[in-house]
């Protein structure tokens, strides 16, 4: 009988046995190579938590989860990144009639006194949605696959007391070589981003077309909020496209308006300042002045 309740999943023996799996070899992570008698799906119709990393590489099967956008695209080989005490709902796939899946689990502990323990934290793609799964290339995927054999290799017949060493520097390595692919991936979906920028531009012109006075500037995480992605994978899209971080195209919005509002109105500064959500006109001066070398008084000079 399936169980209905969210559960937190603190082990990865509770994991093991959940699937039936044979129990782990070591306490503090884990590679599950899925044997075809077996389906990586979720037994839980509640939302489960860990308190592990879990990093998926699979090929021929697609997926369904209410994690984020609630796609996984696993059907041209994809990885997708999930960091400790993050809530991931009922799993169900689609297989085809080949298909293979890794899952790596590792606890935050295994990592403590190593750089990766701080690093890993760097990566943005733990918090993607995930639909911006990492794809892969087929000489990617053979990437991939080599580094997760040997740490498969290395946990199943070699533990001893180098054995720690040499896993953390391969995760490290294919931590590495998955930032590589995603910045490819940025490259390749430039047209899919660039909708998604001019989305974002959107955004921005409604917020100040229906803001209302204290409702204050637009955030990074307010457009993430209403793209649906994460606030670093919103940072990296927009750098990678346009050479800037999202707060800055931010400013710049705000600066374009602030120029409107100078050129064709009669509001005081300190009345353009509020009307742009600055608690302090102050605020919005310095603003202005750092990004058009000219005070915003200065500015409506100009057009006089």
């Amino acid at each position: 009988m399936k169980k209905s309740n969210s559960i937190n999943i603190r082990s990865l023996s509770d994991i093991h046995r959940d699937h039936d799996l044979p129990a782990p070899q070591h306490p503090l992570i884990s590679l599950i190579n899925w044997p075809k008698n077996r389906t990586p799906e979720n037994k839980f119709t509640g939302s489960v938590l860990s308190n592990f990393y879990r990093i998926s590489f699979g090929v021929g099967l697609s997926g369904l989860s209410k994690y984020g956008q609630c796609h996984y695209d696993y059907a041209e080989g994809g990885m997708t990144f999930i960091a400790p005490n993050q809530i991931i709902g009922k799993c169900s796939y689609d297989f085809a009639e080949e298909w293979s899946l890794y899952t790596l689990l590792v606890h935050p502990d295994f990592l403590l006194s190593y750089p990766l323990a701080k690093k890993i934290k760097q990566y943005g793609f733990f918090s993607y949605n995930t639909n911006e799964a990492l794809h892969l290339s087929e000489k990617e995927k053979t990437t991939i696959e080599t580094i997760l054999k040997e740490i498969e290799e290395e946990l199943s017949n070699r533990i001893d007391d180098l054995s720690q060493d040499v896993i953390i520097s391969q995760i490290e390595l294919l931590l590495t070589y998955a930032n590589r692919f995603y910045k490819r991936q940025f490259i390749t979906r430039k047209s899919i981003n660039s909708d998604l920028v001019q989305t974002l531009e959107d955004i921005l012109d409604d917020y100040f077309s229906n803001k209302t006075l204290n409702t204050g500037t637009p955030t990074v995480q307010y457009l993430a909020e209403k793209m649906n992605v994460s606030p670093s994978y919103l940072s990296d899209m927009v750098r990678s496209l346009t050479g800037q971080k999202a707060l800055s195209l931010i400013h710049q919005k705000v600066i374009e308006v602030a120029k409107e509002k100078l050129s064709t109105t009669n509001l005081s500064v300190s009345e353009v300042a509020y009307e742009l959500g600055f608690g302090h006109p102050s605020s919005f001066t310095k603003l202005f002045k750092a990004k058009t070398n000219l005070s915003p008084l200065d500015f409506r000079k100009s057009f006089n």
